[in-house]
C-alpha cells in the first residue's frame, strides 16, 4: 500500500494545479448545467389521455413532502458536508476535488437523462385530473376524446413529466455516490465482518428511498416512475465513483485514483534522480586505489623499469633461500 502523507497536499499549496488539471472537466459540467435548463424549459411530449384513462389519474393534488429546493441540498450539499469533514482530516485536495468533480457529473448525467426522458415520454402524472380540470369538470374532444385542458399551463406542462420520477432519480445519484464514498473510507470491506459499516452505507441510501416514497404518497409520481428513477441515479452514480476512485473491496480504496498516481510519479522522479546523483558521485575509497608512476624530463619508461629491477632481484633471491 502507497505511504499516507497527511496535509502534504492542501487545496492553499495544491488547489489551482489539480483544478487546472481538469479544466475541461469543468467545462463539461458547465454544458451539462446548460443542458439541464435547457430540457426543463422546453414543452414535453403530450401524450394522449383519453376519456377512459382518467380513472387512473384522479388523484387529489398535493404539495410536495420534499419541495423542489429541498432537492439539491439532499443530493449535493449534504454530501459536500461529508467531503469537507473528511478534508479536514485528512487534508488532501486529491480526494476533495474528485470527490466533488465525480458527484457533480453523477448528478448532472444523471439530471440530463432523467429530463430527457420526461419530455420525450410524456407520461401524465396521477394526478392529472385536477391538474387538466382545476374545477373538476372534464372536456374532451368530441371525435378522439382526448383531454381539452383549460388549467394553468405550467401546471399542465408538469402534469406530463411523470417519468421517471426527477426527485428519485437526483437523490441516488448524489447519496448513492455519497454509499460509495464512505463505503471506501471506512473500508467496509476489509472482511472483518463489521456490520456497523454496512449501516453507515445503507444510511444515505435509506435516506434517497424515503425521497423516492414521499413521491408516491404525494401523488405525483407512479411507482414505476420512482423505481425508474431510482436505478438510474445509482447506476450512474455507480459509474462516476468509479472513474475517480478504485472500488471499495480494493486495498487503495480509501482514495482517488489520481492520488496514487501522482504519489507512483514522485517516487518514479525521486529514484531518477537517486540514480543520476550516484552515478555522478565517486567514492574516496575509489581514489585511493589508482597511483600514477611519474616520468620526469629526460627519463624514459625503460630508465624507471631499470631503477625498480635490483628491487624485484631482491625479492625473488629471498624467495629462493
Amino acid at each position: 500500500m502507497p505511504e499516507i502523507q497527511l496535509g502534504a497536499h492542501t487545496v492553499k499549496s495544491h488547489g489551482v494545479k489539480v483544478a487546472r488539471l481538469h479544466m475541461h472537466d469543468w467545462l463539461i459540467l458547465l454544458l451539462l448545467v446548460v443542458i439541464v435548463i435547457i430540457l426543463n424549459v422546453i414543452e414535453p411530449f403530450h401524450r394522449f389521455v383519453g376519456e377512459g384513462m382518467m380513472d387512473d389519474l384522479r388523484y387529489p393534488l398535493k404539495s410536495n413532502t420534499v419541495p423542489f429546493w429541498a432537492v439539491p441540498i439532499i443530493a449535493i450539499i449534504l454530501p459536500f458536508a461529508t467531503f469537507l469533514v473528511y478534508y479536514f482530516y485528512r487534508r488532501d485536495v486529491y480526494d476533495l476535488h474528485h470527490a466533488i468533480l465525480g458527484i457533480l457529473f453523477s448528478v448532472l448525467i444523471t439530471g440530463v437523462i432523467t429530463d430527457a426522458i420526461k419530455d420525450a415520454v410524456g407520461r401524465p402524472r396521477p394526478d392529472f385530473f385536477w391538474r387538466c380540470f382545476p374545477n373538476g369538470t372534464g372536456i374532451y374532444d368530441p371525435v378522439t376524446k382526448d383531454v381539452m385542458c383549460f388549467g394553468d399551463k405550467h401546471v399542465i406542462k408538469e402534469g406530463h413529466k411523470s417519468f421517471p420520477s426527477g426527485h428519485t432519480s437526483w437523490s441516488f445519484a448524489g447519496l448513492g455516490f455519497l454509499a460509495w464514498y464512505l463505503s471506501g473510507k471506512i473500508r467496509v470491506f476489509d472482511r472483518r465482518g463489521h456490520v456497523a459499516k454496512l449501516c453507515i452505507v445503507f444510511l444515505p441510501l435509506l435516506f434517497a428511498a424515503l425521497v423516492g416514497i414521499s413521491r408516491v404518497d404525494d401523488y405525483w409520481h407512479h411507482w414505476q416512475d420512482v423505481f425508474a428513477g431510482g436505478l438510474l441515479g445509482l447506476t450512474v452514480s455507480s459509474f462516476c465513483y468509479l472513474q475517480f476512485f478504485p472500488p471499495p473491496y480494493h486495498k487503495d480504496g480509501w482514495g482517488p485514483h489520481a492520488y496514487f498516481q501522482m504519489l507512483a510519479e514522485s517516487r518514479s522522479v525521486t529514484q531518477s534522480s537517486s540514480a543520476i546523483a550516484n552515478h555522478l558521485t565517486v567514492q574516496p575509497s575509489e581514489m585511493g586505489t589508482f597511483y600514477a608512476q611519474p616520468v620526469y624530463d629526460g627519463e624514459s619508461a625503460d630508465h624507471n623499469s631499470r631503477d625498480t629491477s635490483p628491487i624485484l632481484d631482491s625479492l625473488e633471491l629471498g624467495r629462493r633461500i
